[in-house]
C-alpha cells in the first residue's frame, strides 16, 4: 500500500481560544482537524481535572489536524504565534497517511 509523508499537528489550548485557532487554521487552508475535549491534565502550575472547573471556559480542548509538509512552515508559524501568549502547547510529527489528496 503506497502512503504519503506529512505533519500532524496537536494542539491543547484553553477552550475559549479554540474558534479563534480554527479561524487561524481555516485561514492557512488546513482541509480538516478535530476538537478533542481534554478532561485533565498537568503542567506548569500542577495537576487539573475539568471536573473540578467552575465552567467549560476554564477547560482545554486538543486540534489535531493533518497537513501536507510543503505547507507546514505556514501553518505552523501562524498557530504558534496565536498560541504564544496563551495558555497551549503544540506537537508536530511525521506521519504517513494513505489517502494523500485529502490533505
Amino acid at each position: 500500500m503506497q502512503t504519503f509523508q506529512k505533519k500532524r499537528l496537536e494542539i491543547v489550548i484553553e477552550h475559549p481560544a479554540r474558534k479563534g485557532l480554527v479561524a487561524i487554521l481555516e485561514a492557512q487552508r488546513v482541509t480538516g482537524y478535530s476538537v478533542l475535549p481534554v478532561i485533565s491534565g498537568s503542567g506548569q502550575h500542577g495537576p487539573w481535572e475539568e471536573a473540578g472547573q467552575v465552567t467549560a471556559a476554564e477547560g482545554m480542548v486538543m486540534v489535531i489536524c493533518i497537513v501536507d509538509a510543503v505547507h507546514a512552515d505556514g501553518v505552523l508559524q501562524a498557530v504558534y504565534a496565536y498560541i504564544q501568549p496563551r495558555k497551549a502547547i503544540m506537537t508536530v510529527s511525521d506521519v504517513q497517511v494513505v489517502r494523500g489528496e485529502r490533505f
